[in-house]
């Protein structure tokens, strides 16, 4: 693993997420059990691995259980504080209102409901090195659907949910700390301040390998369980809140 070069992170964990209901009936979407252990435990724990000694977590809806979970953070291996919406502020508005509490330097940002194993120093000498503002990791995209394998007007056979020739925003980045001025007080930093660092050709995509899984509805949860006991990622038992079959 390279050397560490961003040591501090932000998570977006304020959403209410109504698609993955009941699981968030009563529980916000980072607190959502994959394979026992809430995401943002994922989260965190990869966070650590790769050096990262300070996060933000910013919350919203019912985030009293994000703190009684992580605490002062100090099981996992670094130091958490919490930056709490006065009301919804949006994804935007709420990476404004925490990045104040960040140090003067590059931090990543992770959005609440992803869990992967991607080398996040790697992300950050990538960054480094583009000279951009924002670095936004990339997934290939992957489909939800059977796409039919055709010979003219004949279907050979479907393949199931293929990788297509796209990159989708997989709510991983690294940003530059100047770039909190530009993002809006309220709504979403994706409309408005993105599409500016476009336009200046300071947006930067890094296409990320390894495992990724976004976990948007409650399929997504059911398949992520599967997906981290298949390949060995599951937490320790200490971080677990649930049965690893949930």
């Amino acid at each position: 693993m390279t050397t560490p070069t961003v040591t501090q992170a932000l998570i977006l964990a304020g959403g209410q997420a109504t698609r993955m209901r009941p699981y968030t009936d009563d529980a916000p979407k980072a607190m959502v059990p994959v394979a026992g252990a809430p995401i943002i435990g994922y989260q965190l724990t990869l966070l650590a691995q790769h050096g990262v000694k300070n996060v933000i977590i910013s919350g919203g809806y019912k985030a009293e259980m994000i703190k009684e979970y992580v605490g002062d953070g100090d099981r996992f291996g670094l130091t958490a504080e919490y930056a709490i919406e006065p009301e919804p502020l949006g994804r935007g508005g709420g990476l404004k209102y925490a990045a104040k509490a960040l140090d003067d330097g590059p931090f990543y940002v992770l959005n609440g409901d992803v869990i992967t194993t991607v080398d996040l120093n790697d992300l950050a000498h990538y960054h480094a090195q583009h000279d951009g503002a924002v670095t936004v990791a990339l997934s290939p995209y992957r489909s939800n659907w059977g796409v039919a394998d055709l010979d003219g007007d004949c279907i050979r056979g479907f393949i199931q949910s293929p990788e297509l020739p796209y990159w989708i925003n997989a709510g991983i980045y690294v940003f530059n700390p100047h770039v909190v001025a530009l993002l809006p007080d309220k709504g979403d930093h994706e409309n408005s301040t993105f599409p500016q660092l476009a336009e200046e050709g300071q947006l930067i995509g890094y296409r990320l390998t390894g495992y990724w899984r976004g976990v948007d509805t409650v399929k997504d949860v059911l398949e992520a369980s599967k997906e981290v006991r298949a390949t060995g990622a599951l937490l320790p038992e200490e971080f677990r809140t649930t049965d690893i079959d949930t």
